[in-house]
Parts: C-alpha cells; sequence; structure tokens
C-alpha cells in the first residue's frame, strides 16, 4: 500500500493514509499524511478509500487491487506473478532498466536496496509485482505478464493447486505478451545472487525485457550487478567465524531452494518461523521435507499474520513432522524468537552458516544471533 501511495501521489493524485504502527516503508512517503493509531480516521468527504487484505473486512473501502489495476491500466506494464520468486525477479526487471537508463516505474513486495525502495514513479515502463493470494492479480491487465511457477501457498484462498492455475490461466489469456519461466532454461550467467531458482528467475527478467523491446546483450551485461531484494537471502552479518543469513522464505519449495543455494561446504544450520495457522496444518510434513536438508533446525512458533489461531495448531507439528522425517536430527522447539536465538548461537561454530527464514518477524533474529556469536 505504501508503493501505490507514493506513486499515486506522484502522478497526481492527493493522497492521505493509515495504519496501525510505524514501519519502515512509511520513510519513503514524503509529502502524504499517515496517520499511525489504533483506529483509522474519517476519510476527508468524496475521497477514495482502498483497503489492504491485511484489513478487508475490518475496515470499510474498495480492495487495493482496484486501485492497483487503476496504475497498471495507466503505462506500458509488465507484472510478474507466481508463488515464488516475484519480488526478486521484479527487482531484477525494474533494476535492469534502471541501470540502463530506461527509468522504470515500480510497485514491488519489497526493499530493492539498489534502488533505493520498493517503489518509484519513474517516467518509463511500469514493473508491478502481482499477488495470488487474494487474486488480485486477476483484475491486473499488463501489457506483459511473467508466470514464474505454479504452486498452493494460500490454503485460505485456494483449495488445490489446479485452483491456482485455473486463476492464472484465466488471467494471462487476457494478457498479449506472456513468459512462462517454468518452459525455460535457467540462465548460465554467474550472477550476483545465489541459487539455480535466481538462475530461472534471471531467465524470466530477461524474456519479459526481451518482449519489452530491450536487447538481451544488454540485459545480459546489467543483470549480473543485481544483488537481490532484502530479505531474499540477505546476508546480515559475520561473527566469531559464522555467517548469518535472513531469508523470506515462507514455503517449503521457498525453504529448500535457500538451503541449498547457501550450502557451500560448511554446517547450514536453521531458524524457521512458520507463517500463518493454515499453511502450517496443510504443509507440515512438507516444511519437515525441506528443513531436513539443514544440519540442525529449530522451530518457533507460528506468526498469525492476518488469521486466527487454529486448535491444536502450533510450530510443534513440524518438530513433530521433522523428527519422524529425519531422526537423529539436532532439532529445536523454541517458541519465542529471543529463546531460538539463542538455541541456535549454542549450536554454531566457525564456519557454520545461519540461515534465518519466515514472513513474520524473524528477521528480529539476525541481530540477535550476531550479538549472541560476537
Amino acid at each position: 500500500m505504501s508503493a501505490y501511495a507514493l506513486v499515486a501521489h506522484a502522478w497526481g493524485a492527493e493522497v492521505a493514509g493509515w495504519d496501525r504502527v510505524e514501519t519502515p516503508y512509511l520513510a519513503h512517503l514524503a509529502g502524504i499524511d499517515v496517520t499511525i493509531g489504533p483506529e483509522p480516521p474519517s476519510p476527508p468527504s468524496g475521497w477514495e478509500v482502498y483497503v489492504s487484505t491485511a484489513y478487508a473486512g475490518r475496515v470499510e473501502g474498495r480492495p487495493r487491487a482496484d486501485l492497483l489495476a487503476e496504475l497498471v491500466s495507466l503505462r506500458s506494464t509488465i507484472v510478474v506473478a507466481g508463488a515464488h520468486g516475484k519480488t526478486t525477479t521484479s527487482g531484477m526487471i525494474a533494476f535492469c532498466l534502471d541501470r540502463l537508463g530506461l527509468d522504470p516505474a515500480f510497485l514491488i513486495g519489497g526493499e530493492i536496496p539498489q534502488l533505493g525502495g520498493n517503489a518509484r514513479a519513474g517516467g518509463g515502463l511500469l514493473v508491478v509485482e502481482g499477488d495470488e493470494s487474494d487474486r488480485s492479480v486477476a483484475a491486473l491487465r499488463p501489457h506483459i505478464a511473467v508466470l514464474l511457477n505454479v504452486d498452493l501457498d494460500h490454503h485460505a484462498t485456494f483449495g488445490t493447486r489446479a485452483e491456482v492455475g485455473e486463476l492464472f490461466d484465466t488471467w494471462l489469456a487476457e494478457v498479449p505478451h506472456v513468459v512462462r519461466a517454468e518452459q525455460l532454461e535457467p540462465v548460465a550467467l554467474e550472477l550476483a545472487v545465489a541459487g539455480e531458482h535466481n538462475r530461472l528467475n534471471a531467465a524470466a527478467a530477461i524474456a519479459a525485457l526481451a518482449l519489452a523491446g530491450v536487447r538481451r546483450s544488454d540485459v545480459e551485461r546489467v543483470i549480473v550487478e543485481f544483488t537481490g531484494a532484502a530479505r531474499r537471502l540477505e546476508r546480515k552479518g559475520d561473527a566469531g567465524g559464522v555467517g548469518v543469513l535472513d531469508s523470506y522464505a515462507h514455503h517449503p519449495a521457498e525453504l529448500a531452494a535457500d538451503l541449498a543455494a547457501v550450502r557451500k561446504g560448511g554446517r547450514v544450520l536453521a531458524l524457521f518461523q512458520p507463517h500463518l495457522y493454515s499453511r502450517t496444518v496443510h504443509l507440515a510434513r512438507e516444511f519437515a521435507v525441506a528443513l531436513a536438508t539443514a544440519d540442525a533446525v529449530c522451530i518457533t512458533d507460528i506468526y498469525p499474520a492476518r488469521e486466527e489461531p487454529l486448535p491444536g495448531v502450533t510450530g510443534r507439528l513440524i518438530v513433530d513432522e521433522l523428527a519422524q522425517v529425519r531422526p537423529g536430527m539436532r532439532i529445536g522447539w523454541a517458541p519465542s524468537l529471543d529463546d531460538a536465538a539463542r538455541m541456535v548461537a549454542s549450536w554454531a561454530r566457525p564456519g557454520d552458516t545461519v540461515l534465518t527464514l519466515g514472513a513474520g518477524d524473524v528477521d528480529r533474529a539476525a541481530p540477535l544471533l550476531l550479538e549472541l556469536l560476537a
């Protein structure tokens, strides 16, 4: 929503907003009046009110998808969709356009440090991260669409993977130019971002930019300089000979890809905070299989985000499954992040890599770990 506010304001709209708490994203909204408080203020008479998915049903107004669809309709747009890799691939595309002097506008679901934030109101192509979690991607009508992959990640919205695929197929039927990343080969370039999954993300970015008329040789020259999005295998520091990285990964496929990407000979220790009760109860076994590729794992309790608790559903579900998947593995259960950081720090030794994983507030654990390891 902060990204939409920034671009709408820059493109001429009068914008104000509300949030319950101060967040780093608000630092980018100079000139926009944002109220912080437990309840939203009454909007000025005649203003259009748009509500984020987090407050849908609790705050009156139109869905955020309506505003994004309007912004997309105003520019030639590339929308990046799929269950995994959207933020990184959107960032790659916007970064390449920026470095090639093509002045992109972009609306991305995470910070891109090399671009100074998650949004910009440039004069060129608009690059957008589309979201299937609330089906809002279906409202977007871009010139070019990228579908990275199809997976069941949002169990409160979709019943099956096939249902997710149907949503994407229906949406893509309305788009003139489509890139399906699963039909591409990973690039053979020496990227600054690790992992086979990022080689495929780069292939999708290059293909989308080719459809936009950007020469492949130019894109390949600059994409190797892209260092990634915040919280996507972001290196937070080193202490006591131990490297600490943080990742937004919150689905088994993402955990498996990140754990593989950081393994470079030493031990890999994982600290995982499950995200959403619905996702945890449906994918506990799959989470265990992915985490079993680490050398030791500590699991915290679930970050609820927008969901109410489900009876009997805690992070212990994954602990129990992991004990079955890999008997004898060092597994920790520490419901709080502070306790989890202390536990993992006590396990670590020089040469190890510690990876914190999850879409909640698990990023708080990285500075705790570095302090404990120092």
